[in-house]
């Protein structure tokens, strides 16, 4: 085809459709009746019809005339200006550096352009937690001479909390990581934390430093043309076991082996953690000893298994604890009566967690599951001084679906409790080191607050965790099957009144699984199963529609029944909380 005709088509094709577009704003009307000169707008006719039928338009297309418009001139070109590399292409388009704002313009600090060589970067983000709690709980049980009787009560007490977290993250990494993982990355989080507890009576006050993040990753290779890869991780670093964290949800220790195959459809972790100690706000405490604890683990991520928009994980984990500990004593003979407890009592135990999960859509419905079974042997039982067999089970699934504005949902969750905690099986599940956001969000009084049990030595549960666990509070990060476990059902629903607001309120139902361990602990007989209704209401506010300024507010309350009523006083326990997260 001759140049000439080339580039007369080109033309044409071109100024027709400049003629449609601007011919439809009524602000470009002059350009408009210009264009549509050249390329007249399409007309639609309705023909003659019989009465009654339904009317067919009948489409008459534009007569273009592109030789009507002149040549383009050579200054009607944009000259094209060369940049050093891809990063600087907004500075080009007229956005200078701003080492402030991470949004407007190139941030070196955000990882927008290198801070050194051709591809180190640099990010940095601060963040600001202040949480302030008035809650109304359990908080001491009465004590003569250190011996528990069953006419022992707990007083319920208000009390007043702030909690302030300052966390800066830093993180240098090396390589394009636009189709695959950095080449080098390290990280480092250490967390500043404030306390203050008021009772009415007694003001506590404590500050202490923790480092949440502590990592170097190197990545390995390339394990296929799609970009698939292997990494390495050592150092202390953030680890999930599962989708909810009903397992392990920790910043442990640890090396990490991990990657991707067949086109990111499987991603895999190996992984080998030893347990840091915690101080009172459960961030890692690098002044003490590390425990004799190990976590070996390997899960595997299945995209697409049994339906698209599904995703399964097969997990294997093994629990692993050599504290040389005594066990806590208690025989037979203490039936009917309450056991007597070593303060700071450890045991040894190996146990291995077998587990699938599942998360993903199936239409409409979300749908998240999770199944464990835990088995394995412990030294020096919680309750007898000889070698016992766990056998465990868990199961927990939550069902939603998504409308136009809300999305109700329906809960359910299973932890095994132990029926006879002086025979040689331990049936009460224990999770590691988990922190589950499950049934709605984590602002519910029961999943939220800890509850004690006996003075200082034994908790019947701790905070942000569902498990009723009897964890010793002198080691709470070893766990214990030996347990009355729990069951739950749960209803709740998420309203989004505005993009920026989400409001949730969630109802469960608890219960015990099993109340022999209490019996045993507490020296009481027929202890009931009803723990009670736990209600809660939930705002979280963004109101720049980011995760810069997050604000939170919940109301939560437990509506006590009769097992619950059969431990503490009767009273009903509550909390109101609030939570300002500011980023950068």
């Amino acid at each position: 085809m001759p140049p000439t005709l080339n580039n007369l088509l080109i033309r044409f094709f071109f100024f027709c459709s400049l003629g449609i577009f601007f011919n439809a704003s009524a602000e470009s009307k002059q350009t408009g009746n210009l264009l549509e000169s050249i390329c007249p707008k399409p007309e639609f006719s309705e023909p003659r019809r019989r009465p009654g039928t339904i009317p067919r338009l009948q489409y008459q297309g534009p007569t273009c005339r592109p030789n009507q418009l002149s040549t383009p001139r050579a200054e009607d070109f944009i000259d094209l200006t060369p940049v050093p590399d891809r990063w600087r292409i907004v500075e080009s388009l007229g956005y200078p550096v701003n080492w402030l704002d991470p949004y407007n313009g190139s941030n070196p600090l955000k990882g927008d352009r290198p801070i050194f060589g051709d591809d180190w970067f640099i990010s940095l983000n601060a963040v600001s937690s202040s949480r302030l709690e008035a809650r109304h709980t359990p908080t001491t049980r009465v004590i003569n001479n250190d011996v528990m009787d069953s006419k022992s009560s707990f007083r319920t007490e208000n009390q007043f909390l702030f909690n302030q977290n300052l966390s800066f993250d830093t993180v240098i990494y090396k390589g394009d990581t636009v189709f695959r993982p950095p080449e080098y990355k390290f990280r480092f989080t250490p967390v500043i934390n404030y306390n203050q507890i008021n009772n009415g009576s007694i003001v506590h006050e404590e500050s202490s430093f923790a480092v949440q993040g502590l990592y170097a990753e190197k990545y390995l290779r390339d394990a296929s043309d799609r970009y698939d890869f292997d990494s390495i991780r050592v150092g202390i670093q953030p680890f999930t076991s599962d989708f909810r964290g009903f397992l392990l949800l920790d910043q442990q220790l640890g090396v990490r082996l991990f990657g991707t195959r067949a086109n990111n459809t499987f991603q895999y972790n190996f992984a080998w953690f030893r347990r840091l100690r915690k101080n009172s706000q459960n961030q890692n405490d690098l002044s003490r000893d590390l425990p004799d604890n190990d976590v070996y683990l390997a899960n595997l991520y299945w995209q697409d298994l049994f339906k698209l928009g599904f995703m399964s994980q097969f997990i294997v984990a093994y629990n692993r604890s050599r504290e040389k500990g005594t066990g806590i004593i208690a025989d037979n003979s203490f039936r009917g009566q309450s056991a007597t407890f070593k303060e700071n009592a450890q045991h040894d135990y190996d146990v291995v967690y077998l587990g699938y999960n599942g998360d993903g859509r199936f239409g409409r419905i979300n749908l998240t599951t999770s199944i464990y079974y835990a088995v394995g042997k412990e030294s020096k039982g919680m309750f007898v001084d000889r070698n016992t067999d766990v056998r465990a089970l868990f199961g927990a699934g939550e069902i939603s679906i998504d409308f136009d504005w809300f999305k109700p949902r329906l809960s359910a969750l299973y932890a095994s409790g132990d029926d006879d905690p002086f025979d040689r099986t331990a049936q009460g599940f224990d999770g590691i080191s988990e922190n589950p956001i499950f049934a709605g969000t984590n602002f519910g009084f029961f999943n939220r607050q800890g509850l004690p049990l006996l003075g200082n030595t034994i908790s019947l549960k701790r905070n942000n965790t569902f498990f009723n666990a009897l964890r010793s509070q002198a080691d709470p990060g070893q766990s214990n099957f030996t347990n009355p476990g729990i069951n739950m059902i749960g209803l709740g629903v998420d309203i989004n009144v505005l993009p920026e607001l989400r409001i949730s309120l969630e109802a469960n139902q608890t219960w015990f699984d099993k109340t022999a361990v209490l019996e045993a602990v507490l020296g009481k007989q027929n202890i009931a199963r009803n723990i009670g209704q736990d209600i809660s209401l939930t705002a979280i506010y963004r109101p720049f529609a980011t995760q810069n300024l997050i604000v939170s507010l919940s109301a939560a309350a437990l509506i006590p029944g009769k097992g619950y009523q059969d431990i503490y006083d009767g009273q009903i326990p509550f909390s109101f909380f609030s939570n300002i997260i500011l980023s950068y």
